[in-house]
């Protein structure tokens, strides 16, 4: 794998030195190791999570050629000295290792496949890995057209939100060719305390999507159990405590809370801003609602959880975090 990591960076032609100028402070503070040996990464799509998975890129001195959609999300890099591209075809043509992480399969068909996508300027020997929570066929067919032009592609598709995008510890599941993981492995490392190798193409977006329907289940499970309590009488903070002790314990409760005021630094706390939308996670579980049609598995729980975000879309919670259900269940009338 070293000598194929070697190939990979010599194609590119592009080396950065030590002495490579960045501004003092803010982002720019963060990449303190030497850029001697590491060839330029590029990272489309910067958003929630896109933003500090970039960041910890930097964190382990990798320069970044960057690019999304919506120019102004990459001031920040730009003037910690990264390079801005102008187009994902640009980006493609300036860097040889590329990561994505995009809202939809719509998104990442149109950056990778699109009239400036990454296809147009790919270069033989290049790796894609796309972050992106999308319908594994797609991952497959972008698969066969990267492949079409001596490139590699791998899903890896990451757990954990956005405080984990920040910290490092993101999980990353992976599919593609296993003698590309450690390659891959690399880059991953650097923002997830977890990667794993799930299997070919496509394995790691239903890994992913498997955990979404969990999350979302359990998340209105939570937020239907905090609201039975409180309006029967509990205080909610003690009522956390009791089922964080107790065998109902899970993410949504002890992590990510959908109260507010039960715990710090979580979405409930903060009006439901940032964190993970509403919108994605209704996408996520009609993608797993396409992957049980397709296998015939049936999903009974996974199909009302679909039902009930979809409904809350359509009722003002679009741009909520998903841990919202709770204001939506407390905003019902009772039955």
């Amino acid at each position: 794998m070293a000598a194929s990591l070697g190939f990979r960076g010599a194609a590119s032609g592009l080396w950065y030195w030590s002495g490579r100028r960045r501004p003092v402070g803010s982002l720019a503070a963060v990449c303190s190791r030497s850029m001697a040996s590491k060839t330029p990464v590029g990272f489309i799509g910067l958003g929630n999570m896109g933003n500090p998975m970039a960041k910890n890129l930097m964190k382990h001195g990798y320069p970044l050629i960057l690019y999304d959609v919506f120019p102004d999300v990459c001031k920040e890099f730009k003037e910690a000295g990264e390079q801005v591209a102008s187009s994902p075809a640009e980006v493609a043509e300036r860097a040889d290792r590329i990561i994505t992480m995009l809202p939809s399969s719509m998104n990442a068909v149109e950056v990778y496949s699109g009239a400036n996508g990454i296809l147009k300027k790919v270069k033989k020997g290049s790796l894609l890995i796309d972050s992106s929570t999308i319908d594994p066929s797609v991952s497959k067919e972008l698969a066969k057209e990267v492949e079409k032009m001596g490139a590699v592609f791998m899903d890896a598709p990451v757990s954990g939100g956005v405080g984990a995008a920040r910290s490092g510890n993101l999980t990353f599941m992976v599919g593609g060719v296993e003698d590309e993981f450690a390659a891959a492995q690399e880059l991953l490392e650097c923002m997830g305390s977890n990667v794993v190798y799930c299997g070919a193409v496509g394995t790691g977006q239903s890994a992913k999507i498997c955990n979404n329907m969990l999350l979302a289940i359990s998340m209105i499970g939570t937020a239907e159990a905090m609201n039975l309590g409180i309006r029967s009488g509990l205080d909610p903070k003690l009522l956390a405590k009791i089922l964080n002790m107790s065998s109902g314990r899970c993410w949504s409760s002890d992590t990510y809370n959908p109260v507010p005021g039960v715990m710090h630094g979580v979405p409930s706390s903060n009006n439901y801003q940032g964190g993970f939308g509403t919108t994605l996670m209704a996408k996520d579980l009609g993608l797993a609602q396409d992957s049980a049609t397709s296998t015939k598995t049936p999903i009974l729980l996974g199909s009302l959880a679909h039902q009930i975000y979809r409904m809350m879309c359509s009722k003002g919670y679009s741009k909520k975090d998903f841990s919202s259900v709770f204001q939506y269940l407390r905003e019902e009338e009772p039955f």
